[in-house]
């Protein structure tokens, strides 16, 4: 390789690397989610063939990878991360660092307390730093406009709910209920702010249009918070409210499969992995709290449709990377 043809290639690296975007993160998230659901189903279903750990440490990889990419960026173009951070919509990408040590947290949880109870720390305490930072810019309204609004604002909110999961297992019940009770205030209100953007204002744009399965993640994951807060081995009423309409956000999502199927690929697309991780997950243990089968089948029917999910997210995200169609300069 001659030494121009190298120096072409350092520097379109480097833009690269300058480009990267925070979105990167929803693969982690992506990847968390589904071992987590996977770890549950060894348990619920009484199979182990130890896929869940195989999993933990591709995604402990992945983890490390893209966050040492980022924090590359960080060091040499401090400039463009501020950029992100003050981006209307960008900046709700950053609370995705929280979530992920909070489940880690829960998927330790049986595999080492004490490492569990320190990402528990960790996260819970950047939660609450996002949440006060990014509810803070959303109340400096004059950057924002209706058109920024879209399901990604929930992911600041929904970490909140996640809290409680290993939080009670942890012995930290009221600080559980702290962020429970952030968490559920706050998913209403943007529930209903968003459903009114959507309704009533111009189309979300393709690249967030994957966004909406997060419609279906909060209440998904506020059933499995109230049910670690409260001790539950039965349902009930509060219990069934948040399954039943996560289930009816979930299929009225898919319903509009068509919608999601003519859109090209965005890293945005990992949008589709933690809410059916999250769903899947809440259903195995209404079948573990019911021993209901339709519970059963339709946890696994979830379960396998966020597997092909991934394995077709890992192998686009490949290929887009390596076509250099990923980490390219975008007009805002």
């Amino acid at each position: 390789m001659s030494r121009d043809r190298i120096s072409e290639v350092v520097v379109e690296d480097d833009l690269r690397l300058k480009h990267m975007p925070i979105s990167f993160f929803a693969i982690v998230l992506g990847m968390v989610g589904f071992t987590l659901a996977v770890q549950k189903a060894e348990h619920i279903y009484h199979i182990d063939y130890g896929i869940s750990t195989v999993l933990l440490y591709i995604t402990l990889l992945i983890t490390a990878v893209i966050s040492v990419m980022y924090l590359l960026k960080g060091v040499f173009y401090p400039r463009e991360i501020q950029a992100e951070f003050h981006n209307p919509i960008k900046i709700n990408f950053f609370p995705i660092f929280a979530k992920v040590f909070l489940i880690y947290s829960v998927i330790f949880l049986d595999r080492s307390l004490i490492v569990s109870r320190y990402l528990w720390i960790v996260g819970a305490g950047l939660q609450f730093l996002f949440s006060i930072v990014i509810v803070s810019a959303w109340l400096n309204r004059d950057r924002f406009e209706i058109k920024h609004l879209n399901p990604a604002w929930f992911i600041p909110i929904v970490g909140n709910l996640i809290v409680p999961i290993a939080g009670v297992r942890h012995g930290f019940s009221e600080v559980s209920w702290f962020f429970f009770s952030i968490g559920v205030i706050f998913w209403l209100s943007l529930f209903i702010v968003i459903l009114y953007r959507v309704f009533f204002h111009t189309p979300i744009p393709e690249k967030l249009v994957p966004t909406l399965f997060i419609l279906f993640a909060p209440p998904a994951i506020g059933f499995i918070s109230w049910v670690k807060l409260n001790g539950l081995t039965e349902f009930d009423a509060v219990g069934r409210i948040m399954l039943y309409f996560s289930l009816f956000m979930f299929v009225l999502v898919f319903a509009q499969a068509k919608k999601f199927l003519n859109i090209r690929f965005y890293l945005s697309w990992w949008a589709y992995t933690f809410p059916t991780a999250a769903i899947s997950i809440a259903s195995m243990l209404a079948f573990h709290m019911t021993g209901g089968t339709h519970f059963k089948y339709l946890a696994i029917v979830q379960l396998v449709i966020l597997a092909v999910i991934i394995l077709i997210l890992l192998f686009k995200t490949v290929v887009e990377i390596i076509n250099q169609r990923i980490c390219i300069y975008e007009e805002e």
